[in-house]
C-alpha cells in the first residue's frame, strides 16, 4: 500500500453546525477551509418555502434533493462538483487510497459509528473522509441532540472495518470556485399546499412523525438566515426565532403523544401556518429587531401545593441535571443548556408516569411548558 501524507485536519470552529442539516454542514466546513472562515454562513442568504415531494400520495418535504444542494454550493459556497460517483465501500476507499485528497461523502446515517442515529435511523448524512497510512480520517461538523443522545462536530481516526457497514456512498470531489457574496433575500412563498398534505394524511403518526422533521428543518433555516443577517449589520427578530422553537417543541410533543397512543393535541399545524406567515414580517426589509421578552410569566395563577411542586420540580430536575431549587424559585426551563425539545417531552412523560396522571391534549402547548408552576397547573 503506497503511504500517504499526514491529513489536514479541517477546522470546525467557524461552522454553524447546530443551524444547518446534515448535507449541508460539511459543505460549509470545506467553503470555510478553502474560502475563509464565514463562508459556511453564506448557506442562510437565502430564505425561501420550497418543498419537494417523492411520488404521489407522500407527504411533501422541505428537505432538498442532494442535487439541489450541490448546485446551491457551487453558487453560493464557490464549491464545483468535479466528479460525482456512486460507489461501494470497497471502490470508494480504493479510490481514496489511489487518488488521494478529501472527498464529500453522502450515505446511510445508520452505518456511522460516530453518530447516535447508528444502528437507529436511516437518513442521508455528510461527512469528510480523507485517507492516512493506517486509517481513515472522518470530518464532521454536524451538531443536534437526538433522543438517543447528541451528534457533536469533531474528527475521527477509523479503520477498514468501522466503516463496513456503509455499502453504498455518494462520494464527490468538489473543487473550489470564485463566487459572489450574496445578499440577504426571503420569499415566503405560498405554504397554504404544504400545510394541507400534513392535515389530510390518514396516517396521523406517519404525517406527526414527518412534520417533526419539517418544523425542526424549517427553524434551523431560519436561525441560520437571521445569523447571516446579523452579520451583515441587518436587525434579527428574536421573539420570532422563540416563537419557530415553540413551533418545532409542540410538534415533536404531539408526534410522541399519537405514537404512544394518545390523544393527537389540536393546534399544531395552526401554530406552524402562522409561524410562516410570520417570516414576512420578520425578515421582510421593514423588519425591526423586537425588545427582550416574549410574555412569558406575564399571568400569575395560584401557585399548586408544595407536595406537587417538589415532585415535578425532581422529575424536571433529574431530566435536565440541574439543582431542584433552581426550580422551585422560577428559573425557566430552556434558561438551561441542557433543555431541548427533546428534554421537554421526556419532562411530560416522566411527569405522567411517575405521578400517575394524564395531561389533557389541550393544555399541552409550549407556553404552558416553560416553568415549574405551569407544569403543575396543568398536572393538577
Amino acid at each position: 500500500m503506497a503511504r500517504t501524507s499526514p491529513p489536514e485536519r479541517l477546522a470546525l470552529d467557524s461552522v454553524p453546525g447546530a443551524l444547518m442539516d446534515c448535507i449541508q454542514v460539511n459543505l460549509g466546513v470545506l467553503a470555510d477551509h478553502h474560502h475563509g472562515a464565514g463562508t459556511s454562513l453564506r448557506l442562510g442568504a437565502t430564505l425561501r418555502l420550497r418543498w419537494w415531494t417523492a411520488q404521489a400520495g407522500e407527504l411533501p418535504t422541505v428537505d432538498p434533493p442532494l442535487a439541489e444542494q450541490l448546485a446551491e454550493a457551487e453558487h453560493l459556497l464557490g464549491l464545483r462538483v468535479r466528479d460525482r460517483s456512486r460507489m461501494t465501500r470497497g471502490a470508494m476507499l480504493r479510490a481514496l487510497r489511489e487518488h488521494g485528497g478529501t472527498r464529500y461523502v453522502v450515505a446511510d446515517s445508520y452505518a456511522m459509528p460516530w453518530l447516535p442515529y447508528r444502528g437507529r435511523r436511516h437518513m442521508e448524512h455528510s461527512f469528510l473522509l480523507t485517507a492516512a497510512d493506517d486509517h481513515w480520517q472522518i470530518t464532521d461538523a454536524y451538531r443536534n441532540e437526538t433522543q438517543w443522545g447528541a451528534a457533536t462536530p469533531g474528527h475521527w481516526a477509523l479503520s477498514d472495518d468501522q466503516l463496513a457497514g456503509i455499502d453504498l456512498a455518494e462520494v464527490i470531489d468538489l473543487e473550489p470556485v470564485a463566487a459572489p457574496k450574496p445578499a440577504a433575500s426571503f420569499d415566503g412563498g405560498a405554504p397554504d399546499a404544504f400545510l394541507a398534505a400534513y392535515d389530510a394524511f390518514p396516517n396521523r403518526a406517519r404525517a406527526l412523525e414527518q412534520l417533526t422533521v419539517e418544523t425542526w428543518l424549517l427553524a434551523r433555516s431560519r436561525r441560520l438566515h437571521a445569523m447571516f443577517r446579523a452579520h451583515a449589520g441587518r436587525p434579527v427578530d428574536e421573539e420570532h426565532l422563540r416563537r419557530w422553537d415553540h413551533v418545532v417543541e409542540q410538534t415533536y410533543l404531539a408526534h410522541r403523544r399519537v405514537a404512544r397512543g394518545r390523544a393527537e393535541p389540536p393546534g399544531v399545524l395552526h401554530r406552524l401556518g402562522e409561524a410562516l406567515a410570520a417570516d414576512a414580517t420578520a425578515f421582510g426589509d421593514s423588519a425591526v429587531a423586537a425588545g427582550p421578552g416574549d410574555g412569558a410569566g406575564a399571568f400569575a395563577p395560584a401557585g399548586p401545593d408544595r407536595a406537587l411542586r417538589l415532585a415535578v420540580a425532581g422529575v424536571v430536575s433529574a431530566v435536565l441535571g440541574v439543582a431542584r431549587q433552581e426550580l422551585l424559585d422560577g428559573a425557566a426551563f430552556d434558561s438551561f443548556a441542557a433543555f431541548s425539545s427533546f428534554r421537554l417531552v421526556e419532562i411530560v412523560e416522566r411527569v405522567e408516569t411517575e405521578l400517575g396522571v394524564e395531561f389533557d391534549a389541550d393544555e399541552l402547548v409550549p407556553e404552558n411548558l416553560r416553568q415549574l408552576d405551569d407544569l403543575c397547573r396543568i398536572a393538577g
